[in-house]
């Protein structure tokens, strides 16, 4: 008969750790930026200027991106027969981005709409490039 091995003491289990909590991070209440001005007029004409909401503005890029849509379309009709069907699939490209523009417009997103119509122009210079 084989003797049976002599078991010890089964070595004790480490006891689970608990998960290390982080630290709550501290919010400073900060002082707000202090603006110096030469005068009073020109403290609140800076103050106005960055809370507006841009009236004027959005006007002024709203018909630059009507101008610009318009510009690109023209582009576009004046295109070859030639290059058109060879440069067709950023043709189609540049006139997705315009589509996009006027929804824009149509949604009062003036500077979305210029950006959209700006894709499509430099689009265009590729394609005249080529």
């Amino acid at each position: 008969m084989v003797p049976e091995p002599e078991l010890g003491p089964f070595p004790a289990e480490e006891p689970p750790t608990a998960p290390r909590r982080r630290a709550t991070p501290v919010v400073k209440e900060s002082e707000p930026p202090v603006q110096v001005a030469a005068n009073d007029a020109s403290a609140a004409t800076l103050a106005i200027g960055a809370l507006s909401a841009g009236g004027e503005d959005t006007t002024h890029t709203s018909q630059q991106a009507v101008d610009l849509i318009n510009a690109v379309l023209k582009r576009i009709g004046a295109l070859s027969s030639q290059i058109a069907s060879a440069q067709k699939k950023e043709v189609r490209q540049a006139r997705n981005y315009l589509d996009q523009a006027q929804k824009a417009l149509r949604t009062g997103d003036a500077e979305g709409a210029h950006t959209l119509a700006t894709k499509a122009n430099l689009l265009m210079d590729e394609v005249e490039k080529k």
